[in-house]
This record gives C-alpha cells, structure tokens and sequence, in this order.
C-alpha cells in the first residue's frame, strides 16, 4: 500500500502499488537516496530486470516508497540496506519534488511527492539481486556520458536536478556536482 496525498504534501489515503501507478496515477508519498563515496562520486544502481517498471535501467542510489505512516527518512535508510546492503554513514534531507512522469516502457505513470535525501557511503554495495543488477559510482563527467549512452529511469533527471543544491553542499561545490 501506498501514502496518498494531496499537492502540498498532506496524506489524504492509501492506495495499491500497483493501482497507484496506471494511468493517469495517483499522487504519491516517495524517496530518493543519493549516495556518494569520499571521493564525491555518485553510487547508482540499474535496476534488476524483474522490477515491474523501469527495469533494467540506470537510476540514482535508492528510491521507493514508504509505507502509509512511516517517515520517509526512515524508509530512505530502510530500503538502502534492503535493496543494496548497506547503511549511510551520513544522511539528510535534501528538499522535496512532485512529478509527473509516464514509463513509456510499462505504460505506468510515476506521480509522485518524492522526499530526496543526500549522503555518505564508506561499505561497498552488496545488492540483492532482485532488487538491482549493477551499481557504479561515478563522478560527473561519467555520469554525463553514462546518460548518452544508455536509459535511466524516467524520474532521474527530475529528482537529480532538485536535489543538487543540496548534493553541492554535501561534495563541495568543486565537485561538480
């Protein structure tokens, strides 16, 4: 089951995944988790192929959903240790963005009010496989030319891109970020 809520934010019910996301979708409670390593480079996770939308794809460190009543930090730190088995040395909110974005892929629709959050990884990545087939980490220039070279998830641009203010104070702003 997932949080429903209204544009500001507020729960307003629940609703099934799945039924959450057909079209047009249901606005949403979600995370998003960037981790970077002491290098500053961002950790990234395509996704595992049996993933009912964007499988196979590149996205940012961690996403999900909490569950109804749950916080999202909480459910951020959660979900990093169930789907990649590790634990954030440093974590903290990085701002809040709602969107809109259809799978062209699934048909499903990503609607959601996504709680971001920015951090430190020290432990290498150790991914349950149904959850993600890779991960990388990589710096900004890689990145760029990981994003010309092949699909990332429909919500990556949008969530990267709100939570770089907060990215840049976490790396330095010389870390290009």
């Amino acid at each position: 089951m997932l949080e429903l809520v209204d544009e500001e934010g507020a729960t307003v019910g629940t609703a099934e995944k799945l039924a959450a996301h057909r079209a047009p979708g249901r606005l949403h409670r979600a995370f998003s988790v960037f981790l970077f390593d002491t290098a500053g480079r961002l950790l990234l996770q395509r996704r595992a192929l049996g993933k009912y939308h964007s499988a196979g794809v590149w996205s940012n460190t961690c996403c999900g959903h909490p569950f109804p009543g749950e916080p999202p930090f909480l459910a951020a730190t959660r979900r990093t240790a169930e789907e990649l088995g590790i634990a954030p040395s440093l974590l903290g909110e990085a701002g809040t963005v709602r969107y809109n974005h259809p799978d062209p892929e699934s048909g499903l629709v990503e609607q959601e009010y996504n709680h971001l959050f920015a951090g430190l990884v020290t432990a290498p990545p150790k991914p349950d496989p149904a959850e993600v087939m890779e991960t990388a980490f990589v710096s900004p220039e890689e990145l760029d030319r990981m994003r010309g070279d092949g699909a990332f998830s429909a919500w990556f641009p949008t969530v990267l891109d709100a939570a770089r203010p907060a990215i840049r104070q976490l790396t330095g702003a010389s870390g290009g970020w």
